[in-house]
C-alpha cells in the first residue's frame, strides 16, 4: 500500500463521493423512545441487535451535489489520497455565527477501512477547525448507522442531539454528534 496523504480538496468530485460514501450496512440500531409530560421530557437511545442487517444506499441529487461543490470552495473539506486516487473524503462547512464546523459527508473507501485513515482524516479536519478558531465539529448520522456512531465516538464525538422528524421516514432518526475543540 502506498503512503496515504491528507490534503485539502481543491475541487468537488461527485463520482468520488458516490464511490466512497455510498451507504452503510448495520447489524444493530438505536431504538429511540420519547416520553413527554409537562414536568419532564425524555428521549432515550437503546442499542438493539437487528434480526436482518439494515442496508442503506445514498442517493445524491443534483441540488445536494451543487451544494457540496460550493461547500468545498470554502476550504475546509479534505481528502485522503493513495497516490492520485482519493480514498477518503470529508466535506465540511464553516458556520461563523456559532463557530462550528459541520461535516456533511465523511467516509473512507471500503477497500481502505480499518487502517486508521478515517481517524487521520478526522484529526486533520479538527486541526483545520482549530486553526480557524472554531469551537466544535458537528456530524449528523442516523440511529440505524451504528458503525458511524461508534467511529465518531472513537474520535472524540458525543451524542448531543436527536431530531425525530429530520427525515420523512419512520425507521430513521437523526443523531447529531459533536466534538468540542480545545480553545
Amino acid at each position: 500500500m502506498s503512503m496515504i496523504e491528507i490534503r485539502m480538496l481543491r475541487d468537488f468530485d461527485a463520482d468520488a463521493l458516490k464511490r466512497i460514501v455510498a451507504g452503510y450496512t448495520s447489524t444493530a440500531k438505536y431504538v429511540v423512545n420519547k416520553t413527554e409530560r409537562r414536568e419532564i421530557t425524555t428521549i432515550t437511545l437503546e442499542l438493539t441487535t437487528l434480526d436482518q442487517p439494515y442496508v442503506k444506499r445514498f442517493d445524491y441529487n443534483d441540488e445536494v451535489l451543487e451544494r457540496y461543490r460550493q461547500i468545498v470552495q470554502q476550504g475546509f473539506s479534505l481528502g485522503a489520497y493513495s497516490g492520485s486516487q482519493i480514498i477518503g473524503i470529508a466535506i465540511a462547512e464553516k458556520w461563523d455565527w456559532n463557530r462550528s464546523l459541520w461535516v456533511w459527508e465523511f467516509g473512507v473507501a471500503e477497500t481502505h477501512r480499518g487502517m486508521g485513515i478515517g481517524k487521520r482524516l478526522m484529526e486533520a479536519v479538527a486541526d483545520e477547525a482549530k486553526e480557524a478558531n472554531l469551537r466544535v465539529i458537528v456530524c449528523e448520522t442516523q440511529n440505524t448507522n451504528v458503525p458511524a456512531i461508534e467511529f465518531y465516538r472513537k474520535v472524540g464525538f458525543e451524542i448531543e442531539g436527536i431530531d425525530l422528524s429530520y427525515y420523512n421516514m419512520t425507521e430513521e432518526v437523526a443523531v447529531f454528534m459533536k466534538r468540542e475543540l480545545a480553545s
